[in-house]
């Protein structure tokens, strides 16, 4: 194992955040992970999960000026996994990370997420 981290956000700050800056969620998440957002029904349930699991994914593998879309929570048939792109993925194949496990919760207030990296 190379890493750990872990997140977690009050969901309404996140809403709040987005809610007074709309091109923001441009910045934080990938056009895929707005539009598994946009299906549910509160979609800043999900981007706060999906936030919290970028800043567990960075702090697992000791990123420190990365792009928030550089790391990608993608959704197949199973759990989410983790895509990463650009800088983080050169990054995490100089130390030799193969895989960043995840996982995602929430409850009304809350979301949180833990990686890991190996």
């Amino acid at each position: 194992m190379h890493g750990v981290g872990i997140d977690q956000l009050e969901i309404e700050r996140l809403e709040q955040a987005l809610a007074r800056r709309p091109r923001l969620a441009e910045r934080l998440f990938t056009a895929a992970e707005r539009a598994y957002a946009a299906e549910r029904a509160r979609p800043g349930q999900h981007l706060a999960a999906r936030f919290c699991a970028k800043e567990a994914v960075a702090k697992a593998l000791g990123l420190e000026a990365w792009s928030f879309t550089d790391v990608e929570v993608v959704r197949g048939d199973g759990a989410p996994s983790i895509v990463l792109h650009g800088d983080a993925a050169r990054h995490a194949a100089e130390l030799g990370v193969t895989e960043v496990k995840i996982s995602l919760t929430h409850t009304r207030s809350e979301a949180a997420a833990v990686a890991i990296a190996t």
